[in-house]
């Protein structure tokens, strides 16, 4: 596989890297209410999803799940089902807490939801299947040259998302009243409801 390759399968998917989802809005969300860390974990468990969905598309698994509108359907709507319960637990913590907005979890908790947030995500499978096939040469591995596009694309993401995340961990703490945390909260909270509903709209 080529650097030309490479660097238009790049150009490719970072739009998509850039497009607010489910995944950009948790990582924001615990940024401002637990901090830098717990921002930084959830992008681990995100990058952690997204390195299942690659392993799964080079080795088929993926493409057999989406060809079956059945199993594509359940795996889409228990992501729907998380995004609520996860938007209900960031709004329930803007409006409960009169002294500021964080969420009281243990620090694992950040990295096991970006991974569920990111792997139950059924638009993550398509871009593997949709996109990353196109760059995809006949005269080598697929499998490998699948992991080196996985692997090029997960870089990409690391490095937003952790950007995301940092900005966002600005607003936590001191430095910012409550009032202004809730409704930023609240604000990331909603943004999620709307990604389930859309997810949701899109169920056949």
């Amino acid at each position: 596989m080529d650097g030309g390759t490479l660097l238009l399968f790049f150009i490719t998917v970072f739009p998509l890297i850039l497009t607010p989802g489910p995944d950009i809005i948790f990582t924001a969300s615990q940024g401002l209410a637990r901090g830098r860390a717990a921002a930084l974990k959830a992008v681990a468990g995100i990058l952690l999803g997204y390195t299942a969905h690659g392993i799964l598309s080079a080795f088929g698994i993926a493409a057999l799940v989406s060809a079956s509108p059945f199993l594509f359907s359940v795996l889409k709507w228990i992501g729907v089902i998380y995004l609520f319960w996860l938007s209900a637990q960031i709004l329930y913590s803007a409006f409960s807490k009169k002294g500021g907005i964080r969420l009281q979890t243990p620090d694992n908790v950040s990295l096991w939801r970006g991974f569920f947030t990111s792997f139950l995500n059924p638009k993550g499978l398509l871009m593997y299947l949709a996109i990353l096939p196109q760059f995809i040469s006949p005269g080598a591995s697929a499998a490998v040259q699948a992991l080196i596009l996985s692997i090029l694309f997960i870089l990409g993401c690391a490095t937003v998302y952790s950007a995301v995340g940092v900005l966002a961990s600005r607003a936590h703490g001191s430095g910012i009243s409550a009032i202004a945390r809730r409704r930023l909260e609240t604000f990331t909270g909603l943004m999620l409801a709307g990604a389930a509903l859309k997810l949701a709209g899109e169920v056949h």
